[in-house]
């Protein structure tokens, strides 16, 4: 006889909560550094106290995208990854609407879901019409 359980009851009540370890400890670690540039620029939150402006930080989290696609890896003068500050962005816009801060300034709302919809059934007419295309050209070709 043993004294081992085939499962621990916390495992089923875990299995209904949500799940944090699907989030990568690398990923937090990026938006960690960033936000500290941010807490050591501005102070730590302080966008819970001022709010704010959606339009800002989309923009700013665009230029840190742009900038890594294009082939820059981390700010020149912090250090700090483009990505890491791209994270930043993202999680300071969830804050700011999970806790009300956020003054939205988004534009009026338009049609990007059936827009996207379209172009994707004319990029799939334009895989047909070229199924052999070269290819795309990339820092290792």
């Amino acid at each position: 006889m043993t004294d081992e359980k085939d499962t621990n009851p916390k495992d089923a009540a875990a299995t209904t909560r949500l799940d944090l370890s699907l989030f990568p400890d690398s990923a937090v670690a990026y938006g960690a550094l960033a936000m500290t540039e941010g807490h050591l620029k501005y102070g730590g939150y302080n966008y819970r106290e001022r709010g704010v402006l959606a339009s800002v930080y989309v923009a700013a989290c665009r230029r840190h995208l742009a900038k890594w696609w294009n082939g820059n890896g981390k700010d020149p003068k912090t250090g700090v990854p483009h990505l890491a500050s791209a994270i930043a962005c993202l999680a300071i816009l969830v804050d700011a609407i999970e806790t009300r801060v956020l003054k939205d300034d988004r534009p009026p709302a338009s049609g990007m879901e059936e827009l996207f919809r379209t172009f994707e059934s004319r990029t799939k007419h334009l895989q047909v019409l070229y199924p052999d295309g070269p290819g795309r050209y990339t820092e290792q070709s």
